[in-house]
């Protein structure tokens, strides 16, 4: 119910799509021209976590106006123009006071300001600091050092309070919009820093905005459209700490949050969370050594995601059911579905695409290639992809660069190439320092273990020292 304090003599006012904004978009995809912001802000020294959905709001009209790194960033990328130019209200336009009512107030601000409402035609305060250019760093202090609860409810913003009455075994009230934006935040900045750092010191901090908003979940929610973004943002949230668990070893974790993901997905009737949760599903079992289980999950997943229109997506599910066909040793199955995900991949990027699937592109299709190459022991073609993954992949994704050396690392050696694969090993001990994984740290192992009889070889006993002295996480 609305508090009485509400403005009512100021009407809603609709939202207006930035048509110059999209104009300026061009042909390319929101996510393409999301990585182009990116890449524009590393040019001037800015950070930004631009993504798809962000560009989606944008052209939407929901943030009438950016904050004041993504401002220097579009001005950078648009020299000569000014913010109308591009379509956004004047910044003193937006920085009205209006009230909002009780469940769409923010619980708690990670920064511990102070703030107002915005205007009540503002679907968010268009001052949101989510992609602030200083995130990257205070996100992973935050993440990486201190505990539990009490640093991912800092973290989080309007999940904080949720977080903690969690903690504390107090009643959650229900959930507002604010905390449904709060927890579609929480999914996006998990998977940024794993991107950037890899999982192993992400995971038991997830867990609590995820029991946060499980919470929610059972507290109800004040609008029906809140209620379907609040289940959407739980399961993709669960799928966020399965994934964390899943790349730092944790299997049985990891099985357990995909399920939560799909029995969320099957009770909303939400076919892009099912898809989404079949296809980590059968990622895990390959992993986990159950290819034939990979081969019927990728198979539901491509089931279930046919319908969304996304040849992106077909494509990545075909790769997942090509790693459970190279488990098994089937080539001729793993042939027709790599096939079958270059094709679809040359199709190239739809409106359909899913938000999460960013990390979805050439340098990630020729490491999941290289990796069923390498599983049907074809070390020469393993290598080959590995190597072009690694040169592909966008700086942005750390943990993935370091993925993709290792898998070249641990081809070469067992390809017969050992001085090649100590050069890829001793990469990935440079990014060590950044990127927290035990995938990545296993396979090194791997590596280490075949270089042991060719400590002869040109750097392979340098390699051999300095993995032996890298201390491993815990």
């Amino acid at each position: 119910m609305a508090s009485s304090t509400t403005t009512s003599s100021q009407p809603d006012r609709p939202v207006r799509p930035n048509l110059a904004f999209r104009q300026l978009r061009g042909r390319h995809s929101p996510a393409e021209f999301a990585a182009l912001v990116r890449r524009a802000a590393r040019e001037i020294g800015e950070r930004v976590s631009c993504d798809a959905r962000y560009i989606g709001r944008v052209e939407a009209g929901e943030i009438r106006c950016p904050n004041y790194a993504y401002e220097r960033v579009f001005l950078h990328m648009f020299p000569g123009r000014t913010l109308a130019d591009l379509g956004f209200a004047p910044r003193s336009s937006v920085r009205g006071r209006g009230a909002r009512s009780p469940e769409d107030v923010p619980l708690s601000l990670a920064s511990g300001e102070t703030q107002g409402a915005a205007e009540p035609y503002d679907p968010q305060d268009p001052y949101e600091t989510h992609d602030n250019y200083e995130e990257s760093d205070v996100l992973r202090r935050l993440f990486m050092t201190g505990g539990g609860a009490t640093v991912a409810a800092a973290t989080l913003g309007p999940l904080g309070s949720t977080i903690d009455a969690v903690a504390a075994d107090r009643p959650v009230r229900r959930a507002g919009s604010s905390h449904a934006a709060a927890l579609e935040e929480a999914v996006r900045r998990i998977r940024l820093l794993d991107d950037r750092h890899g999982a192993d010191g992400l995971y038991r901090r997830a867990a609590a905005p995820l029991r946060a908003a499980y919470a929610l979940l059972d507290a109800g929610a004040t609008r029906q459209t809140t209620a379907e973004r609040l289940h959407s943002g739980a399961g993709e949230l669960a799928i966020s700490v399965g994934w964390l668990a899943h790349d730092s070893g944790r299997f049985d974790d990891a099985r357990s949050h995909y399920a939560e993901a799909l029995a969320t997905a099957r009770m909303t009737g939400d076919p892009g969370l099912e898809a989404h949760a079949f296809c980590n599903t059968a990622f895990l079992a390959r992993d986990a050594g159950r290819p034939r289980e990979a081969v019927r999950a990728a198979q539901a997943a491509q089931r279930v995601g046919r319908p969304l229109g996304s040849a992106r997506l077909m494509s990545l599910l075909a790769l997942r059911e090509a790693g459970g066909w190279a488990g098994l040793a089937d080539r001729t199955g793993c042939e027709q579905a790599l096939a079958r995900a270059q094709a679809l991949f040359e199709r190239g990027h739809s409106e359909s695409d899913p938000e999460w699937m960013s990390f979805y592109g050439e340098a990630e299709l020729e490491g999941l290639e290289a990796q069923c190459w390498s599983m049907l022991g074809d070390w020469p073609r393993a290598a080959r992809h590995a190597r072009r993954a690694a040169e592909l992949q966008d700086p942005h994704f750390t943990r993935n660069i370091a993925l993709y050396t290792a898998e070249l690392a641990d081809d070469l050696a067992r390809g017969g190439h050992p001085d090649e694969a100590a050069r890829a090993g001793m990469r990935v001990l440079d990014l060590l320092d950044q990127v927290q994984s035990s995938r990545i740290q296993g396979m090194l192992a791997g590596t280490a273990r075949v270089l042991l009889p060719h400590r002869r070889a040109g750097g392979v006993q340098e390699f051999l020292d300095r993995h032996t002295s890298t201390p491993r996480v815990v």
